[in-house]
This record gives C-alpha cells, structure tokens and sequence, in this order.
C-alpha cells in the first residue's frame, strides 16, 4: 500500500528519492511527495496521480539538498488530492513527516489540537500526527536530536492505529527519525549514506545490507551512522542482514506488463517451490523450516489456514490437498474475520498462515491471536525477512521471486504447490502408499514443462478476450479443489478488468445462480476430467439450454467438452490433485488479455495495492 522512503548523505536527495518511490509504484498509490531540507527549511513537492506528475513538479522546480523523505499514498482519509498526498508539515512548517497505516484516535487528537490552535490543511489522519510531533517537540526542553525523538515518543504513547513514519526537522539538518508500530520499515545501510525504506525493494540499486526494525522501535538515522532504540528509550540489538538484489528481477524484459511477466515465470518459480524438496526414496516431501518433528507433525489432528484474497484460494486449495492425502480436518477461514471473531479451535491444531508479502495485516493479526491462544503457527510467503516470517514457529519459503504485478499470479501458483507438498508430507506420515506418494511427485516434476507447453496457447486466450472483452458480468465455476480456482479466476477479472465476476461450485447453479444466466453473461466452467467430471458437464448443458456463452477449462483432448462449449481452454493433463494449478494459469490469461483488450491499467489496478499493510 503506501510506502515510504528516506535518505541521508553526501548525494542530491531527489533523484534518489524519485527513483526509489518508482521501485514501489508495484504496491498500489494514488499520490506522492517529498520533503528535503535544503539549507533553507524545508521544501515539499507533492501531487495526486502518479509518481511521473511529482516528477514533472520536480523538474519545474528542483530542490537540492542531501536528506529527505518521500512517499507514496493509498487514501484512507481524504481523497487523493494534492493536499492530502504526504508529507505533511506541523504547525511550524519546518517539521514535515511522512506516514504508513492509520491512526484509529485521529479526530479525538484533531479536536484536543483544534482547541489549542492548530490549523489543519488537509482531511487526512497523517497531518493530525505531523502536529502532534510538532507540538511535543515545541514542549521539548531536550537538546540536539535528542529532542526530536523524544517528541516522536511522545507522541506515539498518544496514538492508537497502527504506523510506520519518517520525520524530518529544519532545525535539525542531517537527520530522519523513523518508528514502527504495525507497518514494516528496514535501514537501508549504505556507504557513508543510509537509506529508511517500508519495503526492501526501493534500496536494491543502493545497498543489499538492511537492518529490519521491529516493532515499537525508534532510529535516529545519518549519514554516517545510525542508532535503534526500544520504546523505552535503551538501545536495541540490531543485526545488519544482506537480501538478494532486486533489480533484475524488477525488469520488465520482453513483456509489456509485469503480470504477463510473472504468468511466465511460473514454470520457474513452481519449480522452485518443490525444488530440494521431494524425496524419491520415500515418496514424500522434505519441509524442514517446519521446525517440526516426525512426531510433533503426528500428533496434529487439524490445520487452520488463514489468509486474505488470492493467499485464502491457494489454502482452499490446500483444504482438499491435505484432507485427500491426509485425511486431516482443515479449516480456512479470511484472516479479518478469525482475529476479530471467536472461532473455537481443537486443542492439537496447527495454524498456517499465507501471504506473499509477509506483511498483510489482517493475516499478521490472525496470526498474532492463534499465538496468542497457544497454538503453533507457521507461515507461507515470499519475504523472508517480513514480519510473518519472523513472527512464525517455523514454515515454508515460496522462492517466487519479487511479485511486482498488483494482481497475484506466480505466488498463487507457488502456494498451492507448497500445500502439495505439506499434504504428501503429513500423508506419507499416515495411511498414504508409497506409489500413491510417487505419483504426486512425478506430476509435480512434470509442472514445469507442462506450463511452458501451456503458456503457448495464449494467443487462442487473447482471441476469446477480445471476443467477450464487452460482457458486463461473468460467472466462474467449478467443483471440488477447482472451487477455489473459480474464485481465483473470478477475482482476477474484477482486479484488473473491473468487470464484476464471481466464482461459485457449479452444483450452486440451481440454487439461484442460475437466474443470471443469458446471452450476454458468459460462464467460465472449469471441467478437466475428475470425480465430478459428468456432474460438470451437466452444469455445462444446463448453461446451454438457457442461451448462455460457456467458456470451458479442459483437457485439450476433450471431444465432449469441445462439442459443448463455445470456446475451450485446452490444458494438459496431470494427476487430479495437482490439475489445479494448470487450471488456473489459463485463467490467469483471460483476464490479462481482457484487460488489455479494455485498456485498463494492468499492472496497477485502480483502488488497489500490492502488500495491504493497513485493516
């Protein structure tokens, strides 16, 4: 969502500051700013729209100066304008203050401020705070930079929400103060130059050595050195890690968009997901980071999955996967609904949770109450440094890769390979054979070439997006593990085409969906040959005796299927457990291909962001 960047050195601030808020423009914004102090004050340019109109602003009137903080917004309060984009200044106009997340207590604050004085500028939350700071260090009788972060930690003992801000001070050239409370922020440690950044990949072309601030901490940040202190004001232990480097990965390439270019790495990065990590000899999987024992991993009797959007389709996926090949329990429920909601959980239940960023906050909070209730939690992402990942007992790394598209695809797909692989794993563990287990391993070995002969039907998909690119609504169906392939397809098209979709099993038709069957609704049945492969093709029939288009999933052999629907989506055959990650990548096509076919800003959804670092 927002994010947030700061420098301190020896170079000229803007350029470094423009170019890494354009490394985040992948989380999703709707304004930008920055502030720098140039001898003179401070000097902010801000603008609503994207990182390019700041840009302009920049060049029209340049600010030189050697430190400064810059960010861009996802409104929460106030629309995007550019008097609400961050930074904000305090009433002094030389304090300025940039800001992640969201302050619950705003206009209680707002109002004790009003009746003091204060006048605000803007609708938004954040300049309630930049005052707030102001107002504590104008009280301060501190000396030197002391005073600064003394009136940040006062301040933050006044505010409840959840936050991740930068700060600068005219009075105090040389220095950015950054706190942490809910939403990441990293030290970017460079060369006699240090960076503050909300996500490690705005620093990839400055430095791959960070310091990952936790929570409730403080850093005084300059130049030449920096100091992390904990809430109470005593120094922190700070461990200084090195991350892979991000620039290449954040290239384009050949591909127009970053979402077509992550639907192709998916040969890759499934491959990476299983890689190291099946056991011929045993026919099962190899999970170390699990931190779990053969006997602690018995003794689980059931698994709650929790995740938000794409991450909660990929653990209904794993649903089936682990109650087929394990035959344990599972429950999956939205991350926003268990951390607030009394769910009763079995005594000898092991908590999974999902996300790609590491940093979702819905799902950090549901983890945080499992752990909370005494229970074991492990996590599934593609950060290991986020918070998720620290904060879990153990889990599985994806080794997908930087996702810059808003819309998740590669990571989808790396999930559900990982909850393969768990349900091999606690299988083999029980009652499942070893050449069933053998099985599961040579589909999964196939994956990749088998998406790479897959990926080449995309021309025939993009034919079919153009020919429906004018349907209002659409309908997505399917059954069993192919269930939570039609939400996934479903949200897809509403993420980056805004048309509205929804994903249903297919046996729901005749139980009221069916009244949004005509000609001008097209449904999108995923019928690859399975259990209910003829119970699919009844629902495929029944579609067709109301006049609706039907667009099917199946195997490119499929003559029944072919005979029946308007357009087939040929994929290959695999073994039934692992067909849905074949399923969706198609579907994954569609809706790129319809988006583009309707101009839309792929890669940057409108409304949308990348890491939901705020409820």
């Amino acid at each position: 969502m927002c994010g947030i960047v700061a420098y301190v050195g020896p170079r000229d601030a803007q350029p470094i500051l423009l170019d890494a808020l354009g490394r985040l423009e992948y989380r999703g914004y709707d304004s930008a700013g920055l502030a720098i102090l140039n001898g003179h004050g401070v000097q902010v340019r801000k603008k609503s729209g994207r990182i390019e109109e700041l840009a302009k602003a920049c060049r029209a009137k340049p600010v030189e100066g050697r430190s400064g903080i810059s960010h861009t917004r996802w409104a929460t309060h106030g629309a995007p304008t550019d008097a609400n984009a961050h930074p904000h200044l305090d009433a002094s106009g030389k304090l300025a203050l940039v800001h992640n997340g969201v302050i619950e207590n705003y206009l209680e604050l707002k109002d004790r401020l009003a009746k003091a004085g204060h006048k605000f500028a803007s609708d938004t939350d954040t300049e309630i705070l930049a005052h707030l700071v102001g107002d504590c260090f104008s009280q301060n009788q501190e000396k030197g930079e002391v005073r600064l972060i003394e009136a940040v930690r006062k301040a933050l003992k006044q505010v409840q929400g959840t936050l991740g801000i930068a700060v600068i001070h005219s009075d105090l050239p040389g220095l950015v103060v950054g706190a942490r409370r809910g939403s990441p922020l990293v030290i970017g440690v460079g060369n006699g130059e240090n960076f503050l950044a909300s996500d490690t990949q705005a620093l990839a072309p400055y430095t791959n050595r960070v310091v990952i601030l936790q929570d409730q901490e403080i850093v005084a940040l300059h130049a030449d050195r920096f100091e992390v202190a904990s809430p109470l004001g005593q120094k922190a232990d700070v461990r200084v890690e090195e991350i892979e480097n991000g620039v290449t990965a954040s290239d384009k390439g050949p591909h127009p968009h970053f979402m077509l270019k992550e639907i192709h790495e998916q040969a890759e990065t499934v491959r990476n997901a299983f890689r190291g990590r099946l056991d011929a000899d045993e026919a099962t999987a190899k999970l170390g980071g699990l931190n779990l024992s053969s006997e602690d991993l018995r003794r689980v009797e059931r698994i709650f999955v929790l995740g938000c959007g794409t991450a909660l389709h990929a653990g209904m996926v794993g649903k089936y996967l682990i109650e087929t090949l394990a035959k344990i329990p599972v429950d999956t429920q939205h991350a926003s609904e268990f951390r607030y909601g009394d769910s009763p959980v079995h005594e000898k239940t092991l908590f999974f949770a999902v996300s790609q960023s590491g940093e979702t906050a819905d799902t950090l909070g549901a983890l945080r109450e499992a752990k909370r209730r005494g229970f074991r939690c492990l996590g599934i992402c593609n950060n290991v440094s986020s918070t998720i990942a620290r904060e879990s007992d153990g889990g599985v790394y994806m080794h997908a890769g930087p996702e810059i598209g808003v819309a998740a695809t590669k990571s989808f797909t790396s999930q559900v390979v990982i909850f393969t692989l768990l349900g091999l794993l606690l299988g083999r563990q029980r009652s499942l054979s070893a050449a069933h287990g053998r099985e599961i391993l040579e589909a999964l070995d196939k994956l990749p070439d088998q998406i790479l002969a897959l990926l080449q039907e995309s021309a025939s998909i993009q034919r079919a997006a153009t020919a429906y690119a004018k349907a209002r609504s659409m309908l997505f169906l399917g059954r069993l593990a192919n269930f939570p392939i039609a939400l996934e397809g479903a949200l897809k098209m509403k993420e980056v085409t805004y048309i509205h979709a929804e994903g249903y099993p297919s046996a729901e038709l005749k139980h009221g969906v069916i009244a949004l069957i005509d000609k001008e609704t097209p449904s999108v049945l995923i019928a690859t040959q399975d259990g209910v492969y003829d119970k699919n093709l009844g629902s495929l029939q029944e579609i067709k005796a109301r006049g609706g288009p039907v667009l099917a999933v199946a195997h490119g052999d499929d003559a029944k299927v072919a005979g029946l629907a308007d357009v087939v989506f040929r994929v290959p055959r695999t073994h039934e457990l692992v067909q849905p990650i074949l399923n969706v990548i198609p579907l994954q096509l569609f809706s790129y291909h319809m988006a583009v076919t309707l101009g839309r800003d792929v890669d940057k959804p409108r409304n949308l962001a990348k890491s939901v670092t705020v409820e």
